[in-house]
């Protein structure tokens, strides 16, 4: 039977996607990305903000047309992830198209729903959020094969007063070391050169079960592995990145001098009210130590604007920040007020349109910083790895170490030579496209 698989949300989420496409590949199931052709659909959902819950309820809508209709070849359609956790009886009340759904810390059963729907069963698959999935599970690469996440730790224990995620994916839970390094050893094996870490917060890895932060031991096993050449290190949240960690991603080559670290504003009284356990000055002195210790790094971070109570002065100070500290790869979110979290009920909620006017002017701020950072790169020599060709403008297409797949820029290189993805080339960089760079291959390896 063909299965149509659609994934939505984050990185974390396609981990658990890839999981369950290899269950279903275990149990004889084939694949289509034809919804004609499709015997059960399967929607993996998020709900962490208003937009991707929108996504997920039109995407479900969207394929249970399909399901209802009789001259389709549709027999099942299951929802699964952070809608389904959340909203498993408004799904079954609201959109009876629906045959199955299955909660974040229940997707190892996906086998067995999918057997019981085609046997006219509804289900409801929920486990408790602190389960932490660890049976030896299959896994089918999405990326392409040359990249890959690894998810070291599922949950969250911050709390901040915006999000949702806790309620969702539980406590913190980390995944024991011997299997990381395992997992990652089988993907180096399939030719993954890579490595992405990811969790809700990846630089607390390890304190739920070894009783310290042992980001930095796995990161040094995991640059032991061979054939993986780049690790990346997502969702580093600031207050906890150590000096030790630092020294590691600066020792080690393999590692790209690349931290995405989130800090979400700038002002102290706003901060304070997201439940963030940092402040201004203590940002702007752990950057700086960060550019000290890694002068060439790149900085990713995401920012929340019209969050409420924000004043005129405290998008200023978030500003001046953005100004002064210059990012070199920066997102930017409006606020979204999610049911069940303390934000959705504090007082002086901010109108739409002014959180979109003012993430609008963050956002032209850094475009003109990126455009800034991108033309000093000029005449520099860098490594990077191809995504593919662009056949219409003849380049190729691929990343940096300052570039994580999906959510930074790109570099375009132009080349007689033919290039397949996942070679790693030298380049050397001719000139910029505000957040791209453009470059021609050379034989010298990055500086």
């Amino acid at each position: 039977m063909n299965v149509l698989f659609i994934s939505l949300g984050c990185d974390k989420n396609l981990v658990d996607s890839e999981y369950m496409l290899g269950i279903l590949r275990e149990r004889g199931y084939e694949f289509t990305d034809d919804e004609t052709e499709a015997d059960i659909i399967i929607v993996n959902s998020c709900c962490f903000i208003g937009d991707a819950k929108e996504e997920s309820i039109n995407t479900i809508l969207e394929m249970g047309a399909y399901r209802l209709d009789e001259t389709s070849r549709c027999r099942a359609l299951i929802v699964t992830g952070c809608l389904a956790q959340r909203y498993a009886d408004e799904i079954r009340d609201e959109i009876p198209e629906v045959d199955a759904v299955i909660g974040t810390t229940a997707y190892d059963a996906i086998g067995s729903v999918v057997e019981r729907v085609l046997r006219g069963e509804y289900v409801r698959e929920l486990q408790n959020t602190d389960r932490l999935v660890l049976s030896d599970l299959p896994r089918i690469s999405t990326t392409g094969g040359y990249y890959s996440y690894l998810k070291i730790a599922e949950g969250c224990n911050k709390r901040c007063t915006y999000c949702i995620i806790p309620q969702l994916r539980g406590r913190y839970r980390s995944v024991p070391m011997e299997r990381l390094i395992e997992e990652a050893a089988v993907l180096a094996g399939r030719g993954v050169r890579e490595l992405i870490l990811v969790a809700q917060e990846t630089t607390v890895y390890g304190i739920d079960i070894y009783g310290k932060k042992m980001l930095p031991e796995l990161l040094r096993r995991l640059c032991g592995i061979d054939g993986l050449e780049w690790i990346r290190i997502m969702y580093c949240y600031p207050e906890e990145i150590t000096d030790e960690l630092i020294d590691v991603i600066r020792e080690e080559p393999r590692i790209c001098n690349y931290i995405d670290m989130p800090i979400q504003h700038a002002s102290d009284e706003i901060l304070r009210r997201m439940g963030r356990k940092t402040n201004r000055a203590e940002l702007k002195t752990k950057i700086a130590r960060i550019r000290e210790r890694i002068p060439d790094v790149a900085l990713r971070t995401t920012l929340i604007t019209g969050f409420p109570g924000e004043t005129r002065a405290d998008q200023d100070i978030l500003l001046d920040l953005v100004k002064t500290v210059g990012f070199e790869r920066l997102g930017v979110f409006t606020y979204s007020a999610e049911e069940g979290t303390v934000a959705a009920d504090m007082e002086n909620q901010i109108p739409e349109e002014l959180k979109e006017e003012r993430r609008d002017e963050v956002m032209s701020l850094q475009q003109g910083i990126a455009y800034d950072k991108a033309k000093k790169m000029t005449g520099r020599k860098l490594d990077a790895i191809i995504e593919g060709r662009l056949v219409d403008e003849d380049v190729y297409a691929a990343r940096t170490y300052m570039d994580a797949p999906g959510v930074d820029g790109m570099l375009f290189i132009s080349s007689e030579r033919e290039l397949m993805s996942g070679d790693i080339v030298h380049v050397m960089v001719t000139g910029a496209r505000e957040y791209d760079l453009i470059g021609e291959l050379c034989d010298e390896p990055a500086e």
